[in-house]
């Protein structure tokens, strides 16, 4: 077990301060997840989803895109298309408003497709006018072509939407020591890595498992036909059938592969494994055929900015984080390259050549396989490798009298390179665990899905006899719900395991240790300071007579002292402590270590409440440079992050940059906790002070308004900070 950091959350008022000090949360959107790369949008002021046809034409359309949003006013379907700006969008229009609509959304960048449906009477005068806008794919006159020209789109999306990582030369380290070019890695390479070692430890019924994925699939709206057919038929055809079949599974993977969706890739993990082992088995059989080295090919279409990646990758490692198409012939592979440059005008051709010498690849960690005989729809000479497949890049070549076209020379890297062991040790070190499910679960509290982590922990604590496994459980489950926002019920989990590990433990054992500090972190998040002060000393006085002076976790230890100081006003006592944990992690940690960002931020936000806003901006700026490299894009840590950043440009007077960094943790925030998570109310708090500041007192009041109902949801009626938000809102109705 290790310590967990106090990570300091931000909020300001230039009224009063409301500060919570919390977790993270798992990822939970306010609209359905999306489970594929992209997204229907259907608008029409004619439609009534009562209505037979209608239904019927849905029920069509959602056999190719499950995720269909019907809209019968063109403002709202303009609204809402500009929101959803991370994913790629089609959009079909009736013919009756297309005219004025299309010229208003056509050059919004992730609208990928427009299909103008109408009535035939109309059909010749659409023609006409709709050949000047590149992105409409015709004019239609009944839902059965619109979906043969979708599925071809959407299927070349998923294509082009192959979740990669990059890995630049400057990165790779021949020693595992070397920490510093660790900590720079995308979060994506570690994380499918990790993932794919760890769903193939683990053995469960596929029964259940099929029963688990369909559940979730009706949750996000996937065709019934596809799911009964795949429910009633799986067993009879290969795995290998159902991933080439194009129905929803593919794009399910890709999508939960490219976002590191934790819960969907656990509900088709045991799909994975079975793909995989299927691959194993082929790759096996087939090796007589490939003795020696062989080149494969891949056409795809990559965005100038996944492209600027790939040239910064040269010398260095590229992974593929899904299951990986490839064909023996170029040709085939230059087909998907001259759709993408025929239809994006945005986008690059990208032709990798790819050389797979076999003499280095390990059955078990890299299998690939010729599946023309087993594929759902026969390709020609298609190879497919299992997912997570590494290439070191070598050549990248711009291709003669080809403007946007580039050829991108790989070579399979080998099962035992040194440089790729060092890169991926160190975080397999922190997932360990007794059993694949254990190493899953430690997994998902990395990457700050707390739900489906949640829930793990819950079946694997109903399954468990030790007492010891019982104690780290209960444990985990108190990450969990601390990460959740849920406080009593964290402090609750944390007690039970603490109970057994008082009773199998010496007293001075660091796991206890890691219990206190646990306990008092949530005691200080609720406001209850002396109790979190008394097991923040219990902390440390083990630590300090367990542990050698230079150990991380004393450093966590005063760090977690000097945050309650902080929060109590004494920041000279705060900056002590804080200095002291600083010194430790400079003595016993790279440069670029995480908890190096959470000593950063603390130190700025103590340097902000003291006036010193200089001093505060160069620290909260080099916290935020680690978080960007070692967390995912939705991470809440990156919210907390923003909100400093906005709340320092704040008490500088400059409000448009305060509101801008607000506005860029709240969207994380959207993304990545429950509604009624106490860092809601911290935003909406920043948000409102910073309104007001700038006389918008309507629209301070509004937000100040949403972080009480938040509050009062969230955190206990004694917590101090409630008054001050009471304070802050009277402040703005005698303003009004």
């Amino acid at each position: 077990m290790s310590g967990q950091n106090s990570k300091e959350k931000n909020s300001t008022s230039t009224m009063a301060t409301v500060a919570c000090t919390t977790a993270s949360s798992s990822t939970t959107e306010p609209r359905r997840r999306m489970v594929q790369n992209y997204l229907l949008i259907w608008v029409d002021d004619t439609i009534d989803q009562a209505n037979e046809h209608c239904q019927n034409t849905l029920t069509q359309l959602r056999s190719v895109v499950n995720d269909v949003n019907t809209f019968t006013q063109p403002d709202a379907c303009v609204d809402f298309l500009t929101e959803v700006d991370d994913t790629k969008a089609f959009l079909i229009v009736a013919g009756t408003i297309s005219q004025q609509m299309v010229p208003l959304i056509h050059d919004i960048a992730h609208l990928d497709s427009i299909y103008i449906f109408c009535d035939c009477k109309n059909e010749l005068q659409h023609k006409e006018w709709a050949k000047k806008w590149a992105k409409i794919q015709g004019v239609f006159t009944s839902v059965k072509p619109i979906c043969e020209s979708l599925e071809k789109a959407a299927h070349q999306c998923d294509h082009d939407a192959m979740p990669m990582s990059f890995v630049p030369k400057q990165m790779m380290v021949t020693e595992a020591s070397d920490q510093q070019n660790l900590n720079q890695l995308e979060p994506s390479f570690m994380y499918s890595i990790l993932f794919k070692e760890i769903i193939l430890e683990i053995d469960d019924d596929d029964t259940k498992s099929i029963k688990d994925l369909m559940a979730y699939c009706r949750q996000q709206n996937i065709s019934e036909s596809q799911l009964k057919d795949f429910q009633c038929e799986y067993h009879k055809k290969t795995p290998i059938w159902w991933y080439t079949r194009q129905i929803f599974l593919f794009g399910m993977l890709n999508k939960a592969l490219r976002s590191l969706d934790m819960e969907a890739m656990m509900k088709m993990g045991f799909f994975i494994r079975s793909l995989h082992r299927q691959l194993e088995k082929l790759h096996k059989e087939q090796s007589v055929s490939y003795m020696e080295p062989f080149t494969v090919y891949r056409g795809q279409g990559l965005s100038s900015e996944d492209f600027q990646h790939l040239l910064d990758t040269k010398g260095g490692l590229l992974s593929f984080n899904n299951f990986l198409s490839t064909s023996k012939q170029q040709n085939v592979a230059m087909r998907f390259v001259e759709y993408a440059l025929r239809k994006y005008q945005q986008i690059l051709g990208i032709l990798f050549i790819m050389t797979i010498d076999p003499s280095t690849v390990s059955t078990s960690t890299t299998p690939y396989a010729l599946i023309d005989n087993y594929s759902a729809i026969p390709r020609e000479q298609e190879i497919l490798f299992s997912m997570h497949t590494v290439f070191r890049v070598h050549e990248i070549k711009h291709m003669v009298n080809k403007i946007r076209l580039w050829e991108v020379y790989l070579t399979l890297t080998n099962d035992n390179d040194p440089q790729l062991a060092a890169l991926t040790q160190p975080m397999r070190e922190k997932t360990q665990g007794p059993t694949g499910w254990h190493r899953m679960g430690a997994l998902m509290l990395t990457m700050s899905h707390f739900n489906p982590a949640e829930d793990l922990y819950n079946q694997l604590l109903q399954n468990s006899s030790s007492n010891s496994d019982k104690a780290s459980l209960n444990h985990q489950l108190g990450a969990a719900k601390a990460g959740q926002g849920q406080y009593s019920e964290a402090i609750s989990f944390y007690g039970k395991g603490l109970k057994i590990f008082e009773k199998a433990h010496p007293p001075n054992h660091p796991d206890l240790a890691t219990s206190y500090s646990n306990i008092g972190q949530l005691y200080q998040n609720m406001g209850d300071y002396s109790k979190a002060l008394e097991f923040y000393d219990k902390a440390l006085k083990i630590r300090e007579k367990a542990l050698p002076p230079n150990h991380p976790d004393l450093a966590t230890s005063y760090g977690n002292i000097g945050q309650l100081y902080k929060n109590m006003g004494d920041y000279s006592k705060a900056l002590e402590f804080h200095e002291k944990a600083h010194k430790i992690f400079e003595k016993a940690l790279p440069p670029n270590h995480p908890d190096f960002s959470t000593s950063y931020n603390n130190i700025g936000q103590l340097y902000q409440n003291m006036g010193d806003y200089s001093k505060a901006l160069e620290f909260h700026e080099k916290a935020h440079q680690i978080f960007e490299k070692a967390l995912p894009l939705n991470h809440p840590d990156l919210a907390t992050s923003y909100g400093n950043i906005g709340q320092l440009y704040q008490n500088m007077g400059d409000y448009s940059k305060a509101l801008e960094f607000y506005d860029k943790a709240l969207k994380i925030s959207e993304k990545a906790l429950p509604p009624n998570h106490p860092d809601f109310s911290t935003s909406y708090n920043n948000i409102g002070s910073a309104y007001c500041d700038i006389g918008e007192h309507w629209r301070a009041l509004s937000y100040l308004e949403k972080s009480l109902t938040v509050f009062q949801r969230s955190l206990p009626p004694t917590h101090p900070h409630l008054k001050i938000l009471l304070d802050n809102i009277n402040y703005v109705k005698k303003k009004m």
